[in-house]
């Protein structure tokens, strides 16, 4: 057996004390954005919410979330992420539970969008926090691993949600009350432990052996100088927010998300219009896209790391996603439509592991937490934008294929955008 290097011994042991940590709180915090696609199955007709008004709903989620990204990204910073994280999972925690007392189209925003507030931050701090501990080599690997969440929160809480509904009448509540409760609750949990278990930085990790710590201590000094060096770099505040090549990548972020939470905002109405099957039969159904998005997304940021390439990855990942989902528009059965769909997945959900190392690569110190959180920003409002879209495609044409084929011409000007990346693409291998 080969002997290890300090190297890979160091990177093996990061990766497995907070890679499936993190993921964990990544798919906490996934499911509850996402646990009201599965309480519109019931939720809708019960306050007598139409398509438009839950895709709105539903999305501004988003607009809450972006007008607080940056100011949490740049306190994150300045408090650490184990503080910092905490606040922010149980927030959000408390409010996703409070969504069981939506009585009405106007109580359903409003707490939405708190969600929203509450949540902001997250991700980008994570993002960030994973450039305190991982060499650029190896980040795309690593967040398409940490990234995974997202895929694994739709393919364990599409069942978990499908049966949670089955509560109805449990103590004279609905199942999307109970859902939205014993969902939001491990949230709260989590954010106590957070305080107990994460480190703000390697010097703190008194699992990390001395030499380990000096050789990763010394590599992330080595990148950050040689960083400074370079023309294209971003290091202050207003540089991130002033660069063109921050904006261009929140542009083409943002086409990505709205293809992820098109989808994932309409997917169990989706299924539902195709067969007759119970809720937790939509739940398991809707977990099968979310599998393929798990394993797709992982050996695509596998790829790009050991390629060192990034912008051919990430466009050909969104000709994969728009490809799927002109397919399921023209899929009228559920077996067709499901591969289809999954196809989508794998695609939408591969872009985030070489974006992320890409968008990491030329942002140090205070630069990056605003330029990672302003990139997020500009995304994430794509997250109102897709379900919004699909939800007024929807009420418009009464069926879902108008709405599929919009969110893949956005995925085909991501694919534009991106290859259109070029310097920075190369400067970024």
């Amino acid at each position: 057996m080969p002997i290890e290097t300090t190297e890979q011994a160091c990177i093996r042991r990061i990766t497995w004390h907070l890679i499936p940590f993190l993921g964990l709180l990544y798919i906490i915090a996934y499911l509850d954005r996402i646990n009201v696609s599965f309480a519109a199955l019931h939720m809708n007709q019960d306050l007598n919410l139409g398509a438009a008004a839950y895709g709105t709903g539903a999305g501004i989620f988003f607009l809450g979330y972006v007008l607080f990204e940056i100011p949490s990204n740049l306190l994150l910073r300045r408090i650490g992420p184990r503080i910092w994280i905490a606040r922010i999972m149980i927030t959000w925690g408390l409010i996703s539970m409070a969504m069981a007392l939506v009585r009405d189209e106007w109580t359903f925003y409003a707490l939405r969008f708190l969600l929203g507030v509450a949540e902001a931050g997250f991700f980008p701090g994570i993002i960030l926090y994973l450039t305190f501990w991982f060499p650029q080599q190896q980040r795309a690997r690593i967040v398409a691993l940490f990234a995974t969440a997202t895929a694994l929160a739709g393919l364990i809480g599409s069942p978990i949600s499908g049966a949670l509904l089955g509560m109805h009448g449990i103590w004279g509540w609905s199942g999307w009350h109970w859902l939205f409760i014993l969902e939001g609750l491990p949230a709260v949990i989590l954010g106590v432990v957070v305080l107990a278990v994460l480190p703000d930085h390697p010097a703190q990790a008194r699992w990390l052996p001395p030499p380990e710590r000096d050789w990763l201590t010394e590599q992330l000094k080595r990148e950050e100088q040689t960083l400074a060096q370079q023309p294209f770099a971003r290091h202050r505040l207003g540089e991130a927010l002033g660069s063109a090549r921050v904006w261009l990548l929140g542009l083409i972020y943002f086409c990505m998300v709205i293809g992820m939470y098109g989808l994932t905002m309409w997917l169990p109405q989706m299924l539902r219009a195709l067969t007759d099957a119970d809720d937790l039969g939509i739940g398991l159904l809707n977990a099968i896209p979310f599998l393929a998005a798990t394993a797709g997304m992982v050996l695509i940021g596998w790829l790009s790391d050991r390629h060192a390439e990034r912008r051919w990855h990430l466009t050909g990942a969104f000709l994969l996603g728009a490809l799927g989902c002109v397919l399921a528009a023209l899929s009228p059965k559920l077996p067709l439509a499901l591969a289809a769909l999954s196809l989508a997945t794998i695609g939408i959900w591969g872009v985030m592991g070489p974006f992320w190392a890409l968008s990491t690569s030329f942002l140090s110190g205070v630069a990056a937490a605003a330029g990672i959180a302003l990139i997020n920003s500009i995304g994430n409002l794509g997250g109102f934008f897709g379900p919004s879209l699909m939800g007024w495609l929807k009420q418009w044409t009464h069926g879902y294929s108008a709405g599929l084929i919009a969110v893949a011409t956005i995925l085909l000007a991501g694919a534009i955008l991106t290859a259109s990346l070029g310097r920075l693409a190369a400067q970024a291998r």
